[in-house]
This record gives C-alpha cells, structure tokens and sequence, in this order.
C-alpha cells in the first residue's frame, strides 16, 4: 500500500479528441498539441520524462521509449465536459444528466426578480460573458448603482460580481448562498454558484481578487473521498477541489490564488505526516488561458508547472504515489470559449520510477478505484482499478 497519494488534476489540459468529442462540436480539438503548435513549441522535460510524448504529438516533447512514469490517457463516461462532471467522475460518479446551462439566454426572469426579493439588490448583466469583460462593461456601474453583476458562461455557473469594499466580501457571499439556495430548484438547478468579488475603481483597474468562492451541489452519492473519510484516512483539498465537492470527503482544505502557490502548498503538504490522499486542483490553465484563448499563457504556465513539477518530485517518499491527470480540454485554439471534450492524460510516478503504457482508460473513475484498492476501501459502481499494473 502507498501511504499517500497525490492526485494533481491540470485543469483543462486535454490532450486529443475522443470518440464523443464531435457530440459536442469538438472534434479535432486537442489543447496540449494545439498549444505547442500556436507556439513554436513547448518545453516539458518533466513530462516529457514521464512519458507525455507518448500520448499525442507536441511540438517540443519527443515521444519516450524509456519514460519514468506510468502514462496513458482516459475518456470521459459522463455526459458533459465541466469542471463538476470531470472531477464527480475521477471518484466514482457517472453524470448522465449534464447540469443546467443558460449561456444563450441568460437566467429567466422569474429567477432574476427572486434573486432580486431574497437578496435586497437590484441585478445587472444577466448573460453570458467574459469575467474580466464584464467587469469593464458594468464595474462602474455596479459601484455608482450598488447592483449586483450577475452573469454565466458556457459552464452550469451563475456568477456574480461585486466589489469586495464598495458592496463587501461577506455581503457577497450571503447574496451567494441565497442565490444557490434558489438555484436547487430543478428549473435552475446549475452546477455552482460562484462569488466572483473584485478591487479597482475604473474599468481600467478593475481586477479580481483571490476571495473567489464556489457553492456547489453536493455530490449525487458517495464518492472514493467519503469512503476514505470514513475509514479515518486523511482527505486534503489544494485548489478549488473542497468547493468543487461542497466539503463532502474533505478532512482538511486549502485556497491557492494561482497554480505555483497550489504547487507551493503541495510541497509544504509533502513534508507533513499524513495517511491519504491529497487531491489538488490547478485552475489557472483552464480559467486564466483556456476560456480567453491564450495559448501563450497558456503554454508560459505550463511550462512553469513542469518546473514546480521539479521541484516536487524530490519531496517524495519511497511509499509516495504521484496521480496527474486533468478533468476535461480547454482548447484555446478553438471555436468559441467554452470546454472541449477530448481525453484528457493519467501520469502515475513513484520513486521507483517503473513505467508501463496504461492504455486508454474508458472512465476517469480507473483513478479513484485505484486508490480506493489502494487504501483498502469501497470501490464505487464505475471504474476499473490499474494497481496491480503498478510494478
């Protein structure tokens, strides 16, 4: 038995259409190649070493005959390809009922004047829209007016911005709680509700802040968190991964503002003692590069977490298992803003630095029931575990 699992999803970094990407009008999607491609390459020796060529072609990382690492890549069972659908599968869940979108219409009417009753605040916005854009379009009003920004996306979110002095952080996150309390409703039942507070007087200076929070449905069931939960293992959240589950399964949490400080936490959390998993989530790839179709950031940030990824590695023990793997693609060389659907890698590292192809997986589940046989807990209904591949 390994006595910690690190499980560290690279948001978004998907890495090639899979067989029901044209479903979702993706087809030919592939975020890790299309990046390298816009950008004359890209340069990962740390994942080039674990076997990352192997997957698909990238500009820049060659295929390895000799990779240290465990690789392959898996599809997604669930219908969808959102953060919550991805991350709900990894441990147990199949979504067969993607959850509810209002990007082309924004929010009905009746749901806007209930916000509006609840809360006590008048609502601007209401549609689909850019974070940051909508900050210029409608931040000084909102500070002259007091309304709340709400607005959504090509995600099940219903977002809304205020600024954390003018309007107040805590204010915020009422309005938010009352907002998902609504949204349980099944006619506007989305994924998250997520508080997106932001500092600046001027659409020039408008810029968001670290405070984000995400109030999301809980999961439909019990997951691989619970089990271990249960069975008095540790359960540590880096990132966004204890809202994405709304605390269920979660022993011990943690924010980051950004992917190094999420790989900055992971260190400090490597040189504790613990028994378990810790389950990271990096975000920037996906909210920073992937949705406003960057794909020079896209690339400088993955290339700053193969060096983090460098920096870690030394940090593991002989009874250490590294998972890296991502929740769904974000081609930011494609059509539109939204989330592509493609494979997304499994990356499995240990001091021994054994490698085998682990194929392609046809459920992101294989990765919680690999560490539920790990830890001698309850598998769930989906996912086949590769344990015994690990040499």
């Amino acid at each position: 038995m390994y006595k910690r699992i690190f499980l560290v999803v690279m948001d978004s970094v998907g890495c090639g259409t899979a067989p029901l990407s044209h479903l979702y009008g993706d087809e030919g999607a592939n975020t890790i190649s299309h990046i390298a491609e816009a950008t004359n390459g890209i340069h990962l020796p740390v994942l080039e070493s674990f076997g990352y060529g192997n997957l698909t072609s990238i500009q820049g990382v060659q295929p390895n005959a000799h990779p240290i690492a465990y690789y392959g890549k898996a599809d997604e069972l669930s219908t969808g390809k959102d953060t919550m659908t991805g991350h709900f599968e990894m441990v147990g869940i199949h979504t067969t009922q993607p959850f509810k979108t209002f990007t082309d219409t924004g929010f009905p009417k009746e749901l806007i004047e209930l916000l509006e009753d609840k809360t006590g605040h008048k609502i601007i916005g209401n549609k689909a829209a850019s974070g940051t854009e909508i900050l210029k379009e409608l931040g000084e009003e909102h500070i002259k007016t007091g309304a709340m920004i709400v607005y959504t996306s090509a995600d099940s979110v219903l977002q809304i911005a205020c600024h954390e002095t003018h309007f107040g952080l805590e204010e915020l996150y009422r309005c938010c709680k009352i907002a998902r309390e609504i949204c349980l409703d099944e006619k506007y039942k989305v994924g998250r509700i997520i508080a997106r507070p932001f500092l600046g007087e001027t659409k020039d200076t408008f810029k968001r802040t670290p405070n984000r929070h995400d109030y999301a449905l809980s999961p439909a069931h019990e997951t691989t968190l619970d089990a271990l939960k249960q069975a008095k293992f540790d359960v540590i959240s880096i990132g966004k991964i204890n809202d994405i589950f709304n605390t269920c399964g979660i022993t011990e949490a943690y924010k980051s503002v950004s992917n190094h400080n999420g790989m900055e936490i992971l260190n400090e959390t490597a040189a504790k003692d613990f028994t378990g998993l810790c389950f990271v989530n990096l975000v920037d790839f996906d909210a920073l590069y992937g949705h406003r179709r960057d794909p020079r950031g896209y690339k400088e940030c993955l290339e700053e977490f193969d060096r983090d990824l460098s920096t870690f590695l030394p940090l593991m023990k002989d009874d250490d298992l590294l998972m890296i793997t991502a929740d769904h693609g974000n081609d930011p060389t494609w059509t539109g803003t939204d989330h592509t659907r493609e494979y997304v890698p499994i990356f499995v590292y240990s001091n021994k630095k054994n490698s085998k192809d682990l194929g392609t997986r046809t459920t992101f589940a294989d990765l919680g029931a690999t560490i539920a046989e790990n830890f001698g807990v309850k598998k769930q209904s989906i996912g086949t575990s590769f344990l015994k591949d690990l040499n």
